[in-house]
């Protein structure tokens, strides 16, 4: 799962600069289709691939809170390709000019590739499959079968990649002109996305994008050498070095609130809006300042006193479900909301189509001109079309290739339940596509949640637990690369770029992803204990997941006491703070926290709220003192400091693989 946190935009003044508007549709000649996709687009794709994976992998298993990384990917790809023609120029080898639509293809194809190290389920629902999860839970556990394990390994988690992750590109590729053109959905970060590309490719904008880059290159470095710095003194274990440094004091440090010094999560603080960094201070205020220490007190009553840290009969029993009923009720609720704005906006659309006034008002100089430039996009986003037979034949093949093969990786799967999934799926892809354009807000966990229960609960306790899971992958890679695919196409409509070049790069970056996210996976797993409850890289949602899956096979018999009475009040609590954000006034539900940001701490820790926390303190202070800087490179520092940290993710692996271990361990403990 992970939380992929984007900040809404608004937009209100036209996607091209002012210089370019009115002369872009004399001025600009538009490159053939397979123009815009070239073999140094490819490369630079591949490589900046390979380093969101890795990022990506790395807060997926650590905390599940993944920022938008997509203005990084455009950022780094503009510098890489500017860097490779300035290069050529001086050597004397002449290279072609770098577009805005290459820019637009190689930031879609590296956005394919490291989507799928969040949809790909390497934190989550793949796996909550494994030995660790399983003996996490206990063996004793009711509904939790020694028969229902499958533990990760390079062969069939590329092979469930690829027959999976193709089929959301397909489902909706026919549907791009009437979610673009027809009902103009907005999709907030495809249009940020699309304004920062277009600003690169002017004058001014190439100048400032230049600045950024410098700037975040010195983050990177400053973030880089600090994770080399801070490898030093962790030692052996878990319980050295800064990350259990106790800034708060030792008492606070029991409770998990200490700050511990990671420029990923102070980075995601300044990426994430300030209201997401809030809500998961004020989460972990609630949880580990209040709520765990009350039923910790309640051992030997409510639960027996003599059980694990990670005994789910235990403390940790309520630390799973209760987060687990905070998300599927603000899921919920987001899921019937976009819904119903959905069915809402469709009929609005329809009413209007069928009653438009034939009158033709008069327009201004700035109108004609802006009129002129969404003629010219229009006619090219409808020139390279992408032929409905095409789709549709993609979609059908896929789905018969893959219902034959995925009940070969996992039998508990039968055939017709695969293809159960792929007759639903498109409908929810419409759906989550559709929500998205409106609110930037893809729900693709909720779908692949619901799949989980529906099919977990229908197979029963004889292999509940895998088909449920499996068919939670299913639903959440379609429902999510179809949303993404829409995502991009508003990119590309809006910097002139070919939808067929941008359907290519989205193949391209979706295979890439299929082999590049299990393999930078499979870094992790056999240099670091994952999936350890008490160490780094402890992968939450893996275990929230399976829980799930049990849930839906065994109903709420397993639950420790009052811990069913408990969830319901945070369920209910998720639907009615969800409803106050929508209800009140736009100046009040902006201070009013969201329950999914508040969720996430209630089952890994406090820590990486104080860490974001402080990001959000700086951005904050920042925009008071000067606005317009803070606009123009927060990002840019936000992306070094995640991007610095997560390469120093590569040699921290290789030493241990290499059983080089940190010389010195650093910990603290009572002066008395």
């Amino acid at each position: 799962m992970g939380m992929e946190v984007g900040s809404a935009v608004e937009i209100s003044e036209p996607l091209l600069p002012p210089e370019k508007t009115g002369e872009l549709v004399h001025a600009e000649k538009i490159p053939p289709w397979r123009e815009q996709i070239t073999v140094r687009g490819l490369l630079v794709s591949t490589l900046l691939g390979a380093l969101f994976c890795i990022i990506t992998h790395k807060l997926n298993l650590t905390v599940g809170v993944i920022p938008s990384l997509n203005v990084a990917a455009g950022l780094l790809g503009f510098f890489f390709i500017k860097s490779w023609t300035e290069l050529a120029s001086r050597i004397g080898v002449s290279a072609t000019p770098f577009t805005r639509q290459e820019n637009t293809v190689i930031q879609t194809c590296v956005v394919a590739c490291y989507g799928l190290a969040f949809s790909g389920g390497f934190g989550s629902y793949m796996l909550s499959m494994d030995q660790r999860t399983y003996e996490l839970i206990g063996a004793d556990y009711p509904g939790n079968r020694a028969e229902d394990v499958k533990n990760p390994s390079l062969s069939w988690m590329i092979g469930f990649m690829f027959v999976v992750s193709f089929l959301g590109l397909f489902s909706l590729v026919a549907l791009r002109k009437v979610m673009v053109i027809d009902y103009k959905l907005t999709y907030p970060s495809g249009t940020a996305t699309a304004l920062l590309i277009n600003s690169f490719h002017t004058t001014t904008g190439a100048e400032l994008a230049g600045k950024q880059v410098r700037c975040l290159g010195k983050y990177l470095s400053i973030s880089f050498f600090w994770s080399c710095f801070k490898w030093f003194f962790s030692g052996v274990g878990d319980s050295c070095g800064f990350d259990n440094f106790p800034s708060l004091g030792l008492a606070a440090f029991k409770n998990t609130f200490y700050f511990d010094f990671s420029p990923t999560y102070v980075g995601c603080g300044l990426i994430c809006p300030h209201i997401v960094n809030c809500s998961v201070l004020l989460g972990a205020i609630i949880s580990w300042g209040f709520l765990w220490p009350f039923i910790a007190t309640k051992a030997g009553d409510w639960y027996p006193n003599n059980l694990g840290s990670n005994d789910f009969k235990g403390l940790y029993g309520y630390k799973v479900f209760i987060a687990i009923s905070l998300i599927l009720g603000d899921g919920l609720y987001n899921l019937i909301k976009i819904v119903i704005i959905t069915i809402k906006e469709f009929l609005n659309a329809c009413s209007k189509q069928t009653s438009l006034p034939l009158v033709v008002a008069h327009q201004d100089d700035e109108s004609s001109k802006l009129l002129m430039e969404e003629r010219l996009r229009n006619e090219t986003f409808v020139k390279d079309s992408i032929p409905s037979w095409f789709a549709a034949s993609g979609y059908i093949g896929l789905a018969a290739i893959s219902t034959a093969t995925i009940p070969c990786i996992f039998p508990q799967m039968r055939w017709y339940l695969v293809l159960a999934c792929y007759i639903v799926a498109p409908a929810l892809a419409f759906c989550n596509s559709y929500g998205t354009g409106l609110t930037d807000w893809s729900l693709a966990s909720t779908y692949g949640k619901i799949g989980l229960f529906v099919f977990a609960s229908l197979v029963g306790s004889k292999g509940g637990v895998i088909a449920g899971l499996a068919a939670c992958g299913v639903m959440m890679s379609i429902v999510s690369t179809a949303a993404d695919l829409m995502q991009d196409f508003k990119t590309g409509y809006l910097t002139l770029s070919s939808p067929r070049s941008m359907f290519v790069s989205q193949l391209i970056g979706t295979a890439l992803g299929c082999i590049i996210a299990p393999l930078t996976f499979w870094l992790y797993w056999t240099a670091f204990d994952v999936g350890a409850p008490d160490g780094v890289y402890k992968a939450p949602y893996a275990v929230i997941y399976r829980e799930m899956a049990i849930l839906g096979v065994e109903g709420f018999s397993a639950l420790p006491k009052h811990c069913l009475e408990l969830c319901c009040v945070f369920f209910v609590a998720a639907l009615v703070i969800n409803l106050m954000r929508d209800v009140t006034p736009k100046n009040v539900s902006s201070y009013i926290p969201i329950p999914m940001a508040m969720a996430v701490p209630f089952y890994i820790g406090a820590y990486f709220a104080i860490d974001m926390f402080v990001g959000t303190v700086i951005l904050y202070v920042w925009e008071r003192l000067n606005r317009k800087e803070a606009e123009d490179y927060a990002g840019a520092v936000a992306s070094g400091l995640i991007c610095g940290d997560g390469i120093w993710t590569i040699p921290s692996a290789i030493l241990s693989i290499f059983r080089i271990d940190p010389p010195i361990c650093m910990n603290f403990t009572p002066s008395s």
